[in-house]
C-alpha cells in the first residue's frame, strides 16, 4: 500500500492561517512605521503615519485576496 506524500490538513491549516496573518499585519505594521518615520523626516505629524496605515492596510488586503484567490481556485491569471 503506498502512501501519499501529502501533508495533513492541520499542517495546511495552519500554513494558511500563518500567510493570511502575516498579510494583515506586516504590510500594516510597515506602513505605521514608514509614515512615522516619514512624519519625523519632514515634520507632518499624523498626516503620513495615517496614509503609511491606509496604504499598508489596503496592500495587505491585496495581497490576502490574491492568496485566498490561488487557495481556493478562483484565481483567473
Amino acid at each position: 500500500m503506498a502512501k501519499d506524500n501529502k501533508p495533513p490538513k492541520s499542517f495546511q491549516t495552519m500554513a494558511l492561517t500563518s500567510a493570511v496573518l502575516s498579510y494583515l499585519v506586516g504590510p500594516v505594521l510597515i506602513g505605521i512605521f514608514s509614515g512615522r518615520w516619514l512624519d519625523a523626516q519632514f515634520g507632518t505629524a499624523p498626516f503620513l503615519l495615517i496614509v503609511g496605515l491606509l496604504a499598508g492596510l489596503a496592500g495587505g488586503v491585496y495581497g490576502l485576496v490574491r492568496l485566498l484567490g490561488k487557495y481556493l481556485g478562483d484565481d483567473q491569471e
